[in-house]
């Protein structure tokens, strides 16, 4: 008779104690009485994965009871022997140091030693900008024990994945990492925290916690406290502070760099909306009415900022490059601060000293600009004119400033059309007035030069000539040459209209620089960088920086541009007063529409310098240069001049080097060009300008068809003897201003 289960079961509960065979069911026979495997999931006659998994469960659920006890006995160990330390000299803010290349000599000071740091009483500062304090960081304050669970898991997760770090630590947290530990990102260091924090909460009271906090925090600006913050931002006692202006430090404090006006529109863009959601969180937690709050629609006026103490002089546009850099690491503004940084530049003391000289000997009053200096293929930026005075103003000419690009704009022609397979040889018709596609285009002094190939066309810097060229192969190949070499793609103007060419578009100063290093790089564009190396006086961060590099260029199209280019220098060119050097140049000058900016951009085969000038107005637009300046300024007088000094200077004991040789790409397709107009019979009567007239002009001459006179004349001002050279201008349409077929007074080479 077959058994049912029940009997089964009874048999098995019958036998359970005396089972002491292996695989046995109670019966003596070492068999299961219900067939193989069979188990009803109950009791002990379980087998198979069942009964592994149970098993399993059951000693996993007593280890982990072992390991919750004595992590609960850990922790109560860890917090009975964590005292809480002296304040460490991080809270004293500690400096960082800013080194030249060699790092040894010592650049700039990121924050002079004593600190910025004024400490009140909590009663001394208003109860509105204590509350948006709270709102803006810790909006759990009073009811937390000190820690955020969530900000926590948060803050390992980040550590164990190395991702960005993030918001979340309390109040109490944030004034435990300021003033006791160091900035490091270790698990080790946020159980010290978590634990101190916890500490803290029980002995001190809240409002306690929030004074200190108040006195301790970092708002940028190098103020350290909220007195010292209140004065760097709206120039008042804290306790004359306003419901708007609270609200506002209270936002810059989450980043500074991020939050503060004074880095520009977007910062003022994120700092708008980060003091609108603190106000609104000051209305949720009801410390502010609704009809309050809509009172403060704006932000309120908050004064200029005039740069560190240690920040001064032409020095500390760099320093400011090189925090910028450094944020783009993961540090913080107060980390760069106050963390005992030792920052190693790209900037070679020799090269800057010798910017700095150029500059200041050259520029005209009134007028002003920047100069960088990078080392082609690996874009380390060994020197940098920003302006004259950080502490004055800190509107960098060489990184913010824009200008039209002028005639430094026609070597990416020439780049377009050789990378397309067409040669420096081809000739384009240099005659004028021409019209081209609708647009009626002149060269400087109304003079004409016939069919002329490319290496004269920049030499001569020809209007009409470079604009057919730019019509052959198209302005999006040469708008696309520009980018490929370091031009931005989001430059303003930066467009494929015909007369692109001639530089309608406005880079940066470095931009440009980048640029042509891409050519005396054979090629290769590299990215610029200011910080080489960064330690730490404390040890706990490292930094060594890796040039970002990538080859643009077929090195066989730059040794033919580069052969073009050496024409600006060579007789007959509009710079010819660099040959004084000594050693090959490669270089375009340049003059914008209306005489509004001037360049010089050029390079030797390890240094490639771009330096650009303007005259502001009153809200730093640049202005047309005209005869006020006591001289005609274009990009064949004062920015060639600078690069005269600079160069003597920094290329002292350095090898000469040459340039690739002449590939010839595209010599074998050279064709044979028909003139396609007749220039009318010149005079030989001249308009001779006056002993102190330059290279260049901004204004029309007549000129004779006659070669370059070498005898010097001077630059008004400095003194250095200037070839007088017949130069081409340009008349081209600008954006916003008259038809393509009417003629404007446009820019020289």
């Amino acid at each position: 008779m077959t058994q049912s289960r029940r009997d089964i079961r009874a048999a098995q509960q019958a036998a359970g104690k005396g089972r002491p065979q292996r695989g046995g069911n109670g019966n003596g026979t070492g068999r299961s009485t219900g067939g193989t495997g069979f188990d009803d999931g109950d009791g002990e006659g379980r087998t198979g994965w069942k009964k592994w998994v149970l098993g399993t469960l059951k000693w996993g659920s007593i280890a982990a009871a072992v390991l919750l006890v004595l992590g609960v006995v850990g922790v109560v160990v860890a917090y009975n022997q964590t005292a809480i330390p002296q304040p460490n000299e991080l809270a004293n803010k500690q400096v960082s140091i800013v080194y030249y290349s060699d790092g040894k000599t010592e650049l700039d000071r990121i924050a002079v030693q004593d600190g910025n740091r004024e400490s009140v009483k909590l009663k001394q500062v208003p109860k509105f900008v204590q509350d948006a304090h709270i709102a803006a960081e810790d909006r759990t304050f009073y009811q937390n024990n000190g820690i955020s669970v969530g900000g926590i898991l948060r803050a390992v997760k980040t550590s164990v994945t190395g991702e960005a770090q993030v918001g979340g630590s309390t109040i109490t947290q944030q004034y435990v990492k300021n003033y006791f530990l160091t900035q490091d990102r270790t698990l080790s260091r946020k159980a010290k925290e978590i634990l101190i924090a916890v500490k803290i909460d029980g002995q001190l009271s809240k409002a306690e916690i929030l004074e200190k906090y108040l006195n301790t925090i970092y708002y940028g600006r190098g103020a350290y406290g909220i007195q010292s913050a209140a004065k760097a931002y709206f120039g008042k006692d804290v306790s004359k502070l306003t419901v708007g202006e609270g609200a506002v430090l209270a936002s810059v404090i989450n980043a500074p760099s991020l939050y503060d006006p004074a880095n520009g529109d977007t910062a003022e863009a994120n700092l708008t909306k980060r003091y609108a959601y603190v106000l609104d969180g000051m209305v949720q937690e009801g410390w502010l009415s609704a009809a309050e709050r809509a009172k403060y629609t704006g932000l309120p006026k908050i004064q200029a900022y005039k740069g560190n103490k240690s920040s001064s002089g032409p020095n500390g546009y760099i320093t400011a490059q090189v925090k910028r850099e450094l944020l783009s690491t993961g540090l913080t503004d107060q980390e760069i601060d106050n963390g005992g940084l030792r920052i190693v530049t790209t900037i070679d003391k020799k090269a800057q000293t010798a910017a700095v000289a150029a500059m200041k000997d050259n520029l005209p009053k009134k007028v002003t600009g920047g100069l960088v200096a990078v080392r082609p293929g690996d874009g380390a930026v060994v020197a940098m004119y920003g302006g004259a005075d950080y502490a004055k103003s800190q509107y960098n000419t060489s990184t913010q400033a824009i200008m039209q690009g002028a005639s430094n704009f026609k070597p990416f022609a020439v780049l377009a059309a050789v990378r397309d397979g067409i040669s420096t040889k081809t000739k384009f018709d240099g005659d004028q007035p021409q019209e081209i596609a609708g647009t009626k285009i002149t060269n400087f002094g109304d003079r004409s030069y016939g069919m002329v190939d490319m290496r004269r066309m920049i030499g001569r810097s020809i209007n009409t000539a470079f604009v057919n060229l730019n019509n052959t192969i198209t302005p999006a190949l040469t708008r696309q040459a520009a980018i490929d070499a370091g031009i931005p793609e989001r430059t303003r103007g930066l467009g494929t209209d015909l007369t692109n060419v001639l530089g309608t578009a406005s880079p940066h100063v470095i931009d440009m620089a980048t640029a042509y290093s891409t050519i005396a790089a054979q090629g290769v564009r590299a990215k610029p960088y200011f910080v080489k190396k960064v330690t730490s006086t404390t040890g706990d961060f490292t930094y060594e920086a890796k040039p970002q590099t990538k080859r643009a260029f077929d090195k066989d199209v730059t040794a033919d541009v580069t052969d073009a280019m050496t024409y600006t220098v060579k007789d007959g060119g509009t710079a010819t007063k660099l040959q004084r050097l000594g050693r090959p140049i490669a270089g375009k000058t340049g003059t914008s529409s209306e005489a509004k900016s001037i360049w010089f951009s050029g390079f030797i085969p390890q240094l490639a310098v771009s330096i650009g000038m303007y005259k502001p107005d009153s809200d730093g637009n640049p202005q047309t240069l005209t005869s006020s300046e006591d001289t005609n300024l274009t990009g064949g007088t004062i920015p060639a001049d600078v690069f005269y000094d600079f160069m003597k200077v920094v290329t002292e004991n350095m090898e000469v080097q040459d340039f690739p040789s002449r590939v010839g790409v595209g010599d074998d397709k050279i064709p044979t060009p028909t003139p396609t107009f007749t220039p009318p019979p010149q005079t030989t009567t001249t308009t001779q300008a006056p002993a102190t007239t330059t290279t260049e002009a901004p204004t029309t001459t007549t000129a004779p068809p006659t070669t370059t006179t070498q005898q010097p004349t001077k630059t008004k001002g400095t003194g250095k003897p200037q070839p007088t050279t017949t130069q081409p201008t340009i008349t081209i349409p600008l954006p916003g201003g008259p038809s393509p077929t009417s003629t404007k007074p446009g820019n020289a080479p």
